[in-house]
């Protein structure tokens, strides 16, 4: 019995996520927007340590959700949203994306 973990490849961790250039030099497309994975069944897990302030405020957020949107999602669907829209603004803005500001005040 192999009891070693199956990992993903350098390929997979370094595959191109944006869409390929347009080939017209004047076709500008909008980059493609990242979406958090939702309800699936999830491969990978990664601990992630919060103060109590930051989990009360993804609960409190969690809960508005639902009350004010009607939305009922769970904390790591919130996470994942949350990665996926900090990603794409990095990648769109890149030094002047809001992690880069916020990262350097530190």
């Amino acid at each position: 019995m192999n009891r070693r973990p199956s990992l993903p490849g350098a390929a997979e961790l370094f595959r191109l996520t944006a869409a390929a250039p347009a080939e017209a030099p004047d076709a500008v497309e909008p980059p493609v927007q990242r979406r958090g994975s939702g309800r699936t069944k999830h491969t990978t897990k990664i601990t992630v340590y919060v103060s109590d302030e930051e989990l009360l405020a993804l609960e409190q957020a969690r809960l508005s959700l639902r009350a004010a949107h009607g939305l009922g999602v769970d904390r790591g669907r919130v996470v994942r949203e949350a990665i996926a829209i900090v990603l794409d603004d990095l990648e769109t803005h890149g030094d002047a994306s809001l992690l880069v500001r916020r990262l350097r005040e530190q």
